[in-house]
């Protein structure tokens, strides 16, 4: 039962952020989603429905030294890679998707580590 109202909090706050949030092509929406395993941020351009850079702990440039690939550290580490992705891509001022996740720990460690890299939001 408590599990359900988990679930149905996270998606109630899902949605009434992306009611507010969509991605245009001069500023895409930064979208991050966490599991209990992995990290994972892209850069979506909602008008024409593509995704236009990713990054993620599976991939082999940012788990590279990492110790776990869950935890804050990681959590900067893929902030600062899609960040850098996005410059390298063109992109400077993105919208940031939560996607129902609270602005705390991985996903302050994300929006930090994209913003070190040099991405506005």
């Amino acid at each position: 039962m408590a599990k359900d109202n988990k679930k149905q909090r996270l998606l109630t706050r899902k949605r009434r952020v992306r009611a507010k949030v969509s991605g245009t092509p001069e500023r895409p929406r930064l979208s991050v989603y966490k599991s209990n395993t992995n990290i994972y941020a892209q850069i979506i351009d909602d008008v024409n429905g593509i995704t236009l850079v990713s990054a993620n702990t599976l991939q082999k440039d940012v788990a590279e030294g990492l110790t776990s690939k869950s935890n804050l550290e990681a959590a900067s580490k893929v902030g600062e890679a899609i960040g850098k992705k996005a410059i390298d891509a063109g992109i400077t001022e993105v919208a940031f998707d939560r996607n129902g996740n609270l602005y705390h720990g991985k996903i302050k460690a994300i929006a930090e580590g994209a913003r070190s890299a040099g991405l506005k939001f």
